[in-house]
């Protein structure tokens, strides 16, 4: 690599970093344009506060997988089945599915 391709290469670094800077300064309504020190994306950033709840839970959930990898999980009670069709529910919307079927009859006539 040649003397005059590594300045220029440093030129343009440099033209970059100060529209880095200028782009940054848009978005963060500071005018300055002084170098900044790099921040890391993960120090920068705040977390919201995590409820006593939500805590609890993701507790329980990390207990359940060092058990489990432990070999010692405890027996998990079945799911309890939600939802699903009341008899009642059930035979609407088979009468509607009647009705629906009776009037494509009546029009295929036509």
């Amino acid at each position: 690599m040649s003397l005059t391709k590594l300045t220029e290469a440093v030129s343009i670094r440099q033209q970059i970093n100060s529209l880095e800077r200028r782009l940054a300064s848009l978005f963060t309504g500071g005018g300055s344009s002084a170098p900044s020190a790099p921040t890391s994306s993960r120090g920068s950033r705040q977390r919201k506060p995590m409820s006593a709840a939500t805590r609890a839970k993701l507790a329980a959930a990390a207990r359940a997988r060092w058990a489990q990898r432990k070999g010692t999980a405890p027996a998990k009670a079945p799911a309890k089945k939600t939802g699903g069709l009341t008899a009642a529910g059930r035979k609407k919307l088979s009468d509607a599915m009647k009705a629906r079927w009776a009037a494509r009859r009546r029009a295929a006539k036509r």
